[in-house]
């Protein structure tokens, strides 16, 4: 029997594959990619070999900065970017989890200087039992991720 591609190839940008499934609509709104104006292809609960499920997202002509792709790392630390041109894969990586993350989220805690200075926020990341824990460099908090994240 023939494979077929339940999701079209692309020519140029960049393919976020094994995001956990239900991962991929919190990516898509946390990098503001509904707000650009390129063409984006979203598979949702799609079967993977190793997963059970998986997301994924297409972004024709755009490639992620080094900040994007590390608040992606908090939503699907497994996943893979690769970078298409021509439609052959012509870099590709593996997530990480980095040690710190600035300016990507605002800081939970509502006493911070975050929220009064003109300072960056600043988190220094850390898994502890399955999840991963940020703590700001300034008011020495530590939050969930999801905490985090929701804001």
């Amino acid at each position: 029997m023939r494979k077929k591609l339940q999701v079209e190839a692309i020519c140029q940008g960049t393919v976020i594959d094994h995001i956990p499934a239900g991962q991929g609509i919190k990516i898509l709104d946390r990098l503001r990619l509904l707000d650009s104006n390129a063409s984006i292809t979203v598979g949702f609960n799609l079967p993977s070999k190793d997963q059970g499920h998986k997301d994924i997202i297409k972004v024709t002509s755009r490639k992620f900065t080094e900040q994007e792709a590390n608040q992606l790392a908090l939503f699907a630390p497994s996943a893979t970017i690769n970078v298409i041109d021509n439609y052959e894969v012509v870099d590709k990586f593996k997530m990480a989890l980095p040690e710190s993350l600035q300016g990507a989220f605002t800081c939970p805690n509502s006493n911070c200087i975050t929220h009064n200075e003109p300072v960056d926020t600043h988190f220094y990341l850390r898994e502890h039992n399955g999840d991963v824990r940020l703590k700001c460099k300034y008011c020495e908090k530590s939050f969930s991720k999801d905490i985090v994240a929701e804001l």
